[in-house]
């Protein structure tokens, strides 16, 4: 008699599932910024394969800084990449998303959103000019890791991309690393 080895069957991927904008958790995450500097109108988020994403709206009435250039700046651009940032991994944890942030609370989350959550390397590039009257983004974890360095304190390091876009073709994309320090 003559056995034949079956194949392991491949594991299912995880399912794609996508939320709407939380409006009660999108105020809450922008609660520190002044009233004036609140860009973030919508956020769909979506896992995927083990990674998390977020489209965005965003409006800008008008700089907070600087007379009105006409385009989107790198200023404005840091801005709602955190804004956009913060909405994703308080909606990651909210939803128990795996996405590196699975044993946090939210209440672990607005402990640690302002002193603990740092840009370790953000880069950013300019295509064409993007109207900031009226505009898209979307961020994507690629990574998240537990690091320690050295036997050091244990931090979670996220490789991010991002990108905004206009109707008119405007587009600027970029990468940004961040550190988690004081992790639960």
């Amino acid at each position: 008699m003559t056995t034949h080895a079956v194949p392991a069957a491949r594991p299912e991927p995880p399912p794609r599932r996508t939320y709407a904008t939380d409006e009660k958790l999108l105020a809450r995450v922008l609660a520190p910024y002044k009233k004036h500097c609140v860009y973030l109108r919508a956020a769909t988020v979506t896992t995927h394969d083990g990674n998390a994403s977020a489209e965005c709206e965003f409006v800008i009435p008008e700089s907070c800084y600087i007379d009105d250039t006409g385009h989107l700046n790198s200023v404005e651009v840091n801005i709602c990449y955190n804004q956009m940032m913060y909405y994703l991994v308080a909606k990651c944890v909210k939803e128990g998303m795996p996405a590196g942030f699975e044993t946090w609370t939210l209440e672990d989350f607005w402990k640690r959103q302002l002193p603990d959550i740092l840009i370790a390397r953000f880069s950013s590039s300019f295509r064409r000019p993007v109207n900031p009257r009226s505009f898209a983004g979307e961020m994507e974890f690629q990574s998240v890791t537990r690091r320690a360095p050295g036997r050091g304190a244990p931090f979670l390091h996220a490789q991010t991309s991002f990108r905004y876009w206009d109707t008119d073709g405007g587009r600027c994309d970029g990468q940004a690393t961040l550190a988690f320090v004081n992790i639960p």
